[in-house]
């Protein structure tokens, strides 16, 4: 998919040997510390364990907690339950392809550890090549290798990382949105939209993604006006605008259809395992079987919306509790990263951010040669993106989610890290014009090859700049957290 130079290299080898630590630590974590009794979705094991599932369940099982449980189900049971729909087809069907390629071990396996294990293997692929595909992105985009670099390996530390490695839909859509950026800068309109599409079947927040192909058209218009026939080209503007559009939000349109159809419209009786429906009765699920639900009625009757509203109590300012107070707090660090990457860049750029991106001064090409990196013009559409998805998540959603809807979806959260330990660490500035023996080795062939920055900021921790401290420790602290906590169905993000 990428050339294989020096610095994509160390970001792979990197990333793999993250995913590893991650399931290791994760199975260590489990073992020691005895799981917590949640108030989770936790539906009865249908099927007998014998002992490679018991085997496969203690050194996996820390992947299945809260909602992975969702996704699990639904690739075993497909959308059984009505709350089920808060979770889109993209990563259970995604596991259904994993559990295939696994049926010659059906006989020493169950389904559920089938699953597991293509949670395990799946989720890890993705991540390293979301690594991957941030490299190559911040490579075109920021047009500093070196940041690029630093960026990428970050995404390897990321503070969303149990998620990323969890039974959660962030690595894929982390995978599947950072390819699509990457072919929109190369120019591939058609390969992008495809790609987007593909995450908005992973994630909801997949729809905001088409601001990314509404810019980059509206850019393409504004640049073609002075030479090309203005009604064509407004013509040629709306037509691909709704195609984009429409791309962009089919997926989200058949799934929304497809629960109609199952709740809504009568059909032949499902079968449903007895202990299944019980738990339904128990708890209060509704099935298809049941009555008709209220969204059935509804001018768009839209179940996700119901769903968030009835189930998550997901709306405007509903999370805003004295209660909550902690839950803020922790996603006060990612809140805060993206409003000082917001503050630097409008102050940097404050013409570029009031022309939307769209219509630079004359010395636009200049300004592009003398601001490599983060405060590169083209970072402006994704700086949008980004305080997009922070206002929303943070007045609508519930507030903790923040750093793994953020981690997931946008590259700032990435970037800006990499600008300020650039910008602010002394020893990396100073590995720019020397050779520091932690950062740079000679390839066999005499070619610099970068090593792990990483590890030599941590070696020489007591000479590192506090900002580079603040950066590394949160990354570092939340990764370890995340696994601590979450495994054993600790609340967490």
């Amino acid at each position: 998919m990428w050339p294989l130079d020096p610095s994509r290299k160390e970001v792979l080898r990197f990333a793999i040997s993250c995913r590893v630590l991650t399931l290791m630590l994760q199975a260590f974590f489990n073992a020691i510390i005895p799981d917590h009794h949640a108030e989770a979705f936790s539906p009865p094991r249908l099927a007998p364990s014998g002992y490679v599932d018991q085997l496969v369940e203690g050194l996996l099982g820390g992947l299945s907690r809260w909602d992975a449980e969702h996704f699990l189900f639904i690739a075993e049971h497909g959308y059984l339950y009505e709350h089920n729909f808060a979770f889109f087809p993209g990563f259970p069907l995604a596991l259904l392809v994993g559990t295939e390629l696994l049926r010659p071990l059906r006989g020493l396996l169950s389904q559920r550890s089938c699953l597991l294990v293509s949670v395990a293997s799946l989720n890890s692929l993705f991540s390293v090549l979301a690594a991957v595909a941030l490299h190559d992105l911040g490579c075109l985009v920021l047009r500093c290798p070196r940041q690029a670099f630093y960026a990428a390996l970050l995404f390897c530390l990321s503070p969303a990382n149990v998620f990323l490695a969890a039974g959660y839909s962030e690595a894929l859509f982390a995978f599947l949105t950072f390819s699509a950026m990457g072919q929109l800068e190369r120019g591939r309109g058609w390969t992008s939209g495809l790609l987007f599409a593909l995450a908005t079947g992973v994630r909801s927040n997949g729809l905001v993604s088409v601001g990314f192909l509404l810019h980059s058209q509206c850019r393409g218009f504004f640049s073609s006006l002075v030479v090309l026939n203005p009604p064509r080209q407004f013509f040629k503007l709306v037509a691909s605008v709704c195609l984009s559009v429409l791309t962009l939000s089919l997926p989200f349109a058949l799934f929304q259809y497809y629960a109609y159809t199952q709740f809504c419209l009568p059909g032949p009786a499902r079968s449903i395992p007895e202990p299944l429906v019980q738990l339904a009765l128990e708890k209060g699920y509704r099935i298809a079987e049941g009555n008709e639900p209220p969204w059935c009625s509804w001018d768009l009757p839209l179940i996700y919306s119901y769903i968030q509203d009835v189930y998550w109590n997901v709306g405007f300012l509903r999370y805003y509790e004295l209660k909550q107070v902690p839950n803020f707090l922790l996603a006060a660090p990612v809140a805060i990263l993206v409003s000082w990457a917001t503050w630097t860049y409008v102050t940097t750029h404050p013409w570029l951010c009031l022309t939307l991106g769209l219509r630079r001064n004359k010395n636009s090409k200049a300004l592009e040669k003398s601001s490599p990196g983060f405060l590169s013009p083209q970072v402006f559409v994704y700086l949008v993106h980004a305080v997009f998805l922070l206002l929303f998540g943070g007045l609508c959603m519930h507030v903790q989610v923040l750093t793994r809807f953020l981690g997931s979806s946008t590259p700032v959260v990435y970037w800006f890290p990499a600008y300020l330990l650039q910008d602010q660490e002394p020893l990396l500035r100073s590995a720019e014009t020397v050779s520091w023996k932690l950062l740079v080795e000679d390839s066999p062939s005499g070619q610099k090859v970068p090593r792990n920055f990483i590890l030599g900021l941590l070696y020489n921790w007591k000479t590192c700049s506090p900002v580079t401290r603040y950066i590394l420790g949160y990354f570092l602290t939340y990764w370890l957290l995340g696994l601590l906590l979450h495994c054993n169905f600790l609340p967490w993000t």
